[in-house]
């Protein structure tokens, strides 16, 4: 029954990391972009509903509702004042400038709040759990799960249902011929960053909410989100969410068998996975 419990455990853990890689998966997809801020810009959230939820009282669920529009501001501005101006053939240019924005993300949370680690306060919730028979299940893991589950199906709902998916997967195929169609395309990648960071935003809500978070730890996040895109495969979002749910029941496993292990086991499975297959388990189509 342990190891039902350690499987249970890993996939909840593995809802988590495929929220931090669903917003990266989804810029990648659109404009091949890898972002190395991502992870940072995931802290920089959870900075944001703290100081919200601080300054107002609020629990930091509703203050994630405030937070929201405005990283999705954020990342508007981001990729409409900068990211713009470096996209092109060479994939260069934008990892420079995104390893420089990470840098300056780190520096700027370490100087306005310490090294310090803080959490999410969000109430009784926090400890509560619910029995399935002998395993015994924690509601925010079953919270956090749910809401990978619902960020899939709304980006997917948003990609291939709307006006708006309709113009990223044209950008995404052929942004010349989408110019000609009447598409801006700067305009397609900037709404894409500002989704993006919507969805970062509540992977910081539940990224605080289950740990503590400091200034230091964005690279990590960035490198489990990496890897859950990678497995995945390259621009799929239900990929994105398997990826999430292999590495984070590795890491279960690692654990369960030796604590040391458990960051370890992820980057094995990773590795194992890529050899099989390098492309990752449902890479699209035309890549």
């Amino acid at each position: 029954m342990i190891w039902l419990d350690t499987l249970i455990q890993g996939l909840l853990l593995g809802g988590l990391y495929a929220l931090f890689a669903a917003g990266l998966s989804l810029v990648f997809g659109i404009m091949r972009l890898v972002n190395l801020a991502h992870g940072d810009l995931i802290v920089l959230g959870a900075y944001l509903i703290l100081g919200i939820g601080t300054a107002l009282g609020l629990n930091p669920f509703v203050a994630a509702l405030i937070a929201l529009p405005l990283m999705f501001l954020l990342g508007w501005l981001l990729q409409t004042v900068l990211l713009n101006r470096v996209l092109g053939d060479d994939i260069l240019p934008p990892l420079l400038v995104t390893f420089g924005l990470s840098v300056v993300i780190q520096n700027a949370l370490l100087e306005q709040f310490t090294a310090d680690s803080r959490r999410l306060p969000v109430g009784p919730i926090e400890a509560k759990s619910l029995a399935f028979g002998s395993v015994s299940v924690g509601v925010m893991p079953l919270i956090t799960f749910a809401s990978a589950i619902l960020v899939i199906l709304c980006l997917n709902w948003i990609f291939y249902r709307t006006a708006i998916g309709r113009a990223f997967r044209a950008t995404s195929d052929d942004s010349v011929t989408a110019q000609l169609m009447g598409i801006r395309p700067r305009r397609v990648f900037a709404l894409a960053t500002g989704i993006a960071l919507v969805v970062a935003t509540i992977a910081a809500l539940y990224l605080g909410a289950r740990a503590n978070f400091d200034p230091s730890i964005g690279p990590a996040r960035l490198l489990y989100a990496f890897e859950a895109v990678i497995i995945g495969g390259l621009g799929s979002l239900w990929g994105t969410l398997i990826g999430g749910l292999i590495i984070g029941v590795a890491q279960a496993f690692g654990a369960a068998l030796k604590l040391e292990w458990q960051i370890l086991a992820g980057h094995v499975a990773f590795v194992l996975i890529l050899l099989v297959r390098p492309r990752g388990l449902f890479p699209r189509a035309h890549d």
